[in-house]
């Protein structure tokens, strides 16, 4: 595959980088935050919101959209960018974390994933080739291959057969996307947890089939936080420094943090959304707790250093008035203030980068994290 990546600098006191991502729909700066988008659209929000704070890549799930409102209907209304009108670049997932979040419906084999559909009962079986097929009429700019992982604790063999799975979806996968002469691009994803031999194999067995990017899955489900470093660290080391890496489903800044350092280029999280409409809100001088009663007559801004909607109109006091009544605007304006806290640190950390500060940036942004 052609190059559609280029690394752009990099920080001299580590592995951190910033590149420049090329898609049919624009380009994406990186590192950079995909806001997660299942269904078509994030909660709470309308795209013109999310382009105004800056979302320069969305994240969706093919297997959601699979489900409804369905492919056929989807291409009949002009693909996926038409039917959302959303005008920047899309990334599908393939629906791997599902087969993982829905088990219990779930029976996998080397063939593919057979499953209940977990709206109405209906039999499904997936295969590698026919998620490939069902991106490609997405028309998403950016396909993620079909993979699997175990859940933690998981044991050696468990991982090992994961990525034995992953690795022959993979091919099959590559297979089907060079047979479809597509002009997107495809995404494998590693497998391995934090065994590292397993882990290793995963990555060269995906390696060779040349992918024009590569995804590190199956972590930040419940392993020791230095295990995971240490994977990301090895992990550096082996794959190709002109491709980007996406660490998969990552939402916690410190983490983050962490992973840029080790030369990680791509995230997504429903952990600003989903904590945002929970009425939990990130902010400069750490999390705050909107439904608390101590801001019932605050008048002041849920954070006075930010620059978003939310904060520049809104007191904590009416904030947690809508909150506390259930009114659909608290989704609303507490999810502008979370993701455009996510979206404005990613673009401070891209400045960090290529001033050669990310370490003392990281440092300020930790001690808010870490000392709440």
């Amino acid at each position: 595959m052609t190059s559609f990546f280029t690394v752009t600098s990099h920080d001299s006191s580590c592995r951190a980088r910033t590149g420049l991502l090329a898609t049919a729909h624009g380009l994406v700066q990186t590192p950079a935050f995909m806001p997660v988008a299942s269904q078509g659209t994030v909660k709470a929000l309308t795209h013109n919101i999310l382009q105004e704070m800056g979302a320069q890549i969305i994240l969706v799930n093919s297997y959601h959209l699979f489900l409804r409102p369905g492919i056929k209907i989807i291409q009949q209304l002009g693909g996926l960018h038409k039917f959302i009108s959303w005008p920047a670049a899309i990334l599908s997932d393939s629906g791997g974390f599902q087969v993982y979040s829905l088990s219990s419906l779930v029976k996998i084999s080397q063939e593919g994933v057979r499953f209940s559909s977990h709206l109405d009962g209906t039999r499904i079986f997936l295969t590698p080739e026919e998620v490939v097929r069902i991106q490609a009429g997405l028309g998403t700019d950016i396909m993620m291959c079909l993979d699997y992982f175990p859940p933690y604790p998981y044991t050696e063999k468990q991982v090992e057969e994961s990525v034995q799975l992953t690795s022959h979806w993979a091919l099959r996968s590559r297979q089907e996307f060079s047979r479809l002469e597509l002009s997107t691009h495809l995404w494998g994803i590693t497998q391995g947890g934090v065994f590292w031999p397993s882990r290793e194999k995963s990555i060269e067995d995906l390696v060779s089939l040349d992918f024009s990017g590569y995804a590190l899955g199956g972590l930040g489900i419940g392993e020791p936080k230095s295990q995971l470093y240490e994977t990301l660290e090895k992990a550096d080391r082996l794959l190709p420094q002109d491709k980007p890496r996406y660490l998969m489903g990552m939402g916690y800044i410190e983490d983050i943090l962490e992973a840029v350092e080790r030369g990680v280029d791509f995230f997504d999280c429903v952990l600003p959304t989903r904590n945002a409409r929970n009425g939990t809100l990130f902010t400069s001088q750490g999390r705050l707790s909107i439904k608390n009663k101590r801001y019932e007559a605050d008048p002041r801004p849920a954070d006075e250093n930010c620059n978003c909607y939310t904060c520049r109109n809104f007191s904590r006091a009416y904030l947690r008035h809508l909150y506390e009544r259930g009114e659909i605007s608290s989704a609303i304006l507490n999810t502008i203030h979370n993701l455009y806290y996510y979206l404005d640190i990613f673009q401070k950390m891209r400045q960090a980068i290529q001033s050669n500060s990310f370490q003392s940036f990281k440092k300020e942004i930790l001690k808010i994290n870490l000392d709440e």
